[in-house]
């Protein structure tokens, strides 16, 4: 993974059930408020990330950025993923700090 200490993080919230993948699955969770965070990969097609950041802008939840998909999929143990929301404000905070840290 790199050595990157955000994906180790993430994979722990994986395990503990704190994270939803997948693009649909997001955008319902940033809907019904639960979505405390979103990581977006800079890969994502310009559809999706107009969806996503428009939003989590319009339900104030922060998004942070990384640098692929196949990163992202890999620190929660799947393939590669495009879009996941933590759900859990501990785990959001903490995140923030570690991907914003690099």
């Amino acid at each position: 993974m790199a050595g990157k200490p955000w994906t180790s993080f993430l994979g722990l919230a994986n395990r503990a059930g704190k994270i939803i993948s997948g693009e649909e699955l997001t955008v319902k969770e940033i809907q019904r408020g639960n979505a405390k965070l979103v990581i977006l990969s800079e890969d994502a097609s310009h559809n999706t990330e107009k969806k996503i950041t428009d939003k989590a802008q319009f339900y104030g939840v922060p998004v942070r950025r990384i640098q692929d998909r196949f990163v992202l999929g890999q620190a929660i143990g799947k393939e590669a993923r495009v879009v996941v929301a933590v759900n859990d404000a501990g785990f959001a905070g903490k995140l923030k700090t570690l991907i914003d840290g690099e």
